[in-house]
C-alpha cells in the first residue's frame, strides 16, 4: 500500500494531533517519530496516510527550510499525492520559512491555504489575526516562549501575503475561486468547525496543488473532505420507523436542511398497486436529488394506525423499496432509526450483523455490514428518543465524510 496523504509537522505532539484526525475519519494512519526517509525504510508501510516529524520548530529558518524540502523531495518519489503542512496553532517555531518551503516545492503551481485555526481549542483567525480564547497569540504565553516568542499576531504580515474573508453566502465554490485568485499564499479567517469544512472543500476542489497548512482543526476537515472526495457521490438513505416525538423533530430538521423526505400514507402502504404507483414516484424523486447535489433521503413510516396493517408490515414494506433504492443508486450508507426498522432493513440486504468502529454521539453507533451481498456497508442505528435535533445531520456527515474499507 503507498500512502496517499502525508503530514509533515514540526515537532512530535504536532505530529500527532493531525494524524489522530485522520484515524477518527477512518483513514490507516501511522505515526514516524523521525522523517520521511526513515518512515519508507520500514520492511512495510501499510496505511493510506504517513504522519512525520521534520524536528524543525527550534531550527533556523533556513535549516528549517531545508529539512521540509528534503521531507517533500522524499514523499514525491514515492507518489504522496496529498500534502498537509502542520504548523502550530499559536505561531510558533519558523513558520514563514516551513510554509515557504513547502509550497515552492510541492509542485510548480502550489498554493498555500492557510488557517491555524482550531475552535476547539480557542484558536480562531478573524480579520487575519490568530486569536487564542478571544485573544491575540502574542499577548498568551506564546509571545513570551523562551525558545521560539510569537511576536506578530496578524498571519498575512508574517506571510506578506492576501487575506480571504468568506461571507456567510460562499460555497465551496466560490471560496476555491476566491484562493485562486489569492495568489501564491492566502490566509483564510475561520472562527467555527463549519467554516473549516468550507474551507476543505473548497481546497479539495482546487486538486493536487493546493496545500493546506493549519492546525488540528483544518487537519480533521481535511481528512473528512479528502475522504468524501475518494468514493464517487452518492446518497445516505435514512429509514425511520420510530414514532417517538424525538425523532419527527430530528425528521423536521433534516428535511428543513435540504433532505428529501418521503412520506407514503397508510393508505397507500395497504395496497400494492398504490404503493408501486408511490414508489416510481419516489425513485425519480431521488434521481432530482443527486441532480441537485443534495445527498441525504428519508424514507419516513407515517403515524398513526390503519385497519389491517401492522407495524411490522409498515417496517418491512419500507425495508423492502429501502433495498430497491439500494439497487438502484450509489448509497453510501444506511441509517436505522427504531428497532423494527433497522432489523427489517437489516434483514433486507441479507446481513447478519454489525462491525462496529465507532459512534456518531453517546448510544448511536457506526459501523459496517456483516454478511449478505452488502456486507461492508456503512451503516448506523439509532433508537428514537436518542440523539440532539440535528442527529440524522450528523450521521449521514459520518457516513459521507469517513473512508470505509
Amino acid at each position: 500500500m503507498k500512502p496517499e496523504i502525508a503530514i509533515i509537522a514540526d515537532d512530535l505532539t504536532g505530529a500527532g494531533d493531525s494524524a489522530v484526525q485522520f484515524v477518527r475519519c477512518g483513514w490507516e494512519t501511522q505515526l514516524y517519530v523521525g522523517g520521511s526517509k526513515e518512515a519508507f525504510s520500514q520492511p512495510g508501510i501499510h496505511a493510506d496516510v504517513v504522519s512525520i516529524n521534520s524536528n524543525s520548530r527550534g531550527l533556523t529558518p533556513e535549516a528549517a527550510a531545508q529539512a521540509v524540502a528534503s521531507e517533500i523531495s522524499t514523499l514525491k518519489a514515492y507518489g504522496v499525492r496529498h500534502l498537509f503542512k502542520k504548523v502550530d496553532s499559536t505561531l510558533r517555531g519558523p513558520f514563514l520559512a516551513e510554509i515557504e518551503a513547502a509550497r515552492q516545492h510541492w509542485h510548480d503551481n502550489a498554493v498555500a491555504v492557510v488557517c491555524p485555526a482550531f475552535p476547539a481549542t480557542g484558536r480562531t483567525v478573524e480579520a487575519g489575526v490568530l486569536l487564542v480564547n478571544g485573544v491575540p497569540v502574542t499577548e498568551t504565553s506564546a509571545g513570551s516562549d523562551p525558545v521560539t516568542p510569537v511576536t506578530q499576531s496578524h498571519i498575512p504580515s508574517l506571510l506578506g501575503c492576501s487575506l480571504i474573508s468568506p461571507q456567510e453566502s460562499d460555497t465551496a465554490e466560490t471560496l476555491a475561486e476566491k484562493i485562486r485568485q489569492g495568489g501564491h499564499t492566502v490566509v483564510v479567517n475561520a472562527v467555527t468547525n463549519q467554516d473549516l469544512k468550507r474551507l476543505a472543500r473548497a481546497i479539495v476542489l482546487l486538486g493536487e496543488r493546493a496545500l493546506p497548512v493549519g492546525a488540528g482543526g483544518l487537519a480533521m476537515a481535511m481528512a473528512a473532505a479528502w475522504a468524501h472526495r475518494m468514493d464517487q457521490e452518492g446518497i445516505v438513505l435514512a429509514v425511520v420507523t420510530s414514532q417517538h416525538s424525538a425523532t419527527r423533530r430530528q425528521v423536521r430538521v433534516l428535511q428543513e436542511s435540504g433532505g428529501l423526505v418521503m412520506l407514503p400514507s397508510l393508505e397507500v402502504l395497504n395496497n400494492q398497486v398504490l404503493f408501486n404507483d408511490w414508489k416510481s414516484q419516489a425513485l425519480e424523486n431521488c434521481r432530482q436529488v443527486m441532480r441537485t447535489g443534495r445527498h441525504i433521503v428519508a424514507l419516513l413510516a407515517p403515524e398513526g394506525q390503519y385497519p389491517g396493517l401492522s407495524p411490522e408490515m409498515v417496517a418491512w414494506r419500507l425495508a423492502q423499496f429501502a433495498l430497491e433504492i439500494v439497487n438502484t443508486f450509489n448509497v453510501k450508507g444506511i441509517i436505522g432509526t427504531g428497532g423494527d426498522g433497522a432489523e427489517q432493513v437489516m434483514k433486507a440486504l441479507q446481513a447478519t450483523g454489525i462491525r462496529l468502529i465507532d459512534e456518531v454521539s453517546g448510544g448511536v453507533p457506526l459501523g459496517t455490514l456483516i454478511g449478505g451481498d452488502y456486507a461492508g456497508m456503512p451503516i448506523v442505528t439509532k433508537a428514537g428518543g436518542f440523539g440532539t435535533e440535528d442527529i440524522l445531520i450528523q450521521a449521514a456527515e459520518n457516513l459521507m465524510e469517513r473512508k470505509f474499507k
